[in-house]
């Protein structure tokens, strides 16, 4: 532990950059306003998330994706298969330093130079900063969550938070994996959930905790500060009624959490 995260960006540019990302993505993109960004993912057919991003548009033809886990080149690559006829470019840029920068309104986009910069209200995230990483503890606090290799092609919208996050919409029409969201938003019945926790000792990103040979939690992102070390995890819902509210829980050998927040759909 501790994990440093690249700037995996993705640009979709030209005529057809919007209609072409709303057909695709998960979140209303006709919505989003130049110099704001929004979470958006993309899904498979079964409403498995392949990718989960920032979306920002940098004008009335451009879109900047930063990836929060995985890579934007073969994203690209997958991409490309349903552009079709549509007038667009995708790019997918060389990784950059991902830093931590001042106070910036939640949704706003800025740029400075060659840097973007996402805020986040407190803070901001900086795509070509001076690496550093004390953006994610905020961000785990948050609910926001980064997907580790393992995760990708996983898991479903509501076990990652994403009606909370305002990254899927239920009303915008057809895009990949949209009957399974809107099956589960209002149907229900999804049985894992994303949950904030503090860690006994350090793990890494992508961990998967077992007892008595049961899986009951994937951590997503691990970060710590001089207190606490704390994490995203994925937690069965039937694993978490037997948690006693705020105490630690031995689940994995001499690993034990403490579940502090927890997310529904």
């Amino acid at each position: 532990m501790p994990t440093h995260y690249s700037a995996q960006t993705l640009l979709i540019e030209g005529p057809d950059a919007r209609a072409f990302a709303q057909a695709q993505f998960s979140s209303d993109v006709q919505s989003l306003a130049i110099g704001q960004w929004q979470f958006s993912a993309w899904l498979d057919a079964q409403g498995r998330v392949r990718a989960l991003f920032h979306l920002a548009r940098l004008a009335d033809d451009a879109l900047l994706l930063l990836l929060r886990g995985g890579e934007a080149a073969p994203m690209a690559q997958s991409l490309q298969r349903f552009v079709f006829r549509s007038k667009l470019r995708l790019t997918a840029h060389e990784p950059r330093a991902l830093g931590t920068g001042p106070a910036l309104d939640t949704y706003a986009l800025s740029r400075e130079g060659d840097a973007t910069i996402f805020g986040c209200g407190a803070y901001s995230l900086v795509v070509g900063a001076s690496e550093d990483d004390t953006w994610r503890l905020p961000q785990i606090r948050a609910g926001w969550p980064w997907l580790p290799d393992n995760a990708l092609d996983q898991y479903l919208a509501p076990a990652l938070s994403l009606e909370r996050l305002q990254a899927v919409a239920f009303d915008k029409g057809c895009y990949p994996g949209q009957e399974i969201v809107a099956r589960l938003h209002y149907r229900g019945g999804h049985k894992r959930h994303m949950h904030c926790v503090v860690l006994s000792q350090p793990l890494h990103a992508g961990t998967v905790l077992r007892h008595e040979s049961k899986e009951v939690a994937q951590l997503l992102d691990v970060a710590a500060d001089a207190h606490s070390i704390e994490a995203l995890a994925i937690i069965g819902d039937d694993i978490v009624s037997q948690f006693d509210q705020g105490a630690p829980h031995c689940v994995d050998g001499d690993v034990s959490m403490r579940v502090t927040n927890s997310w529904s759909a």
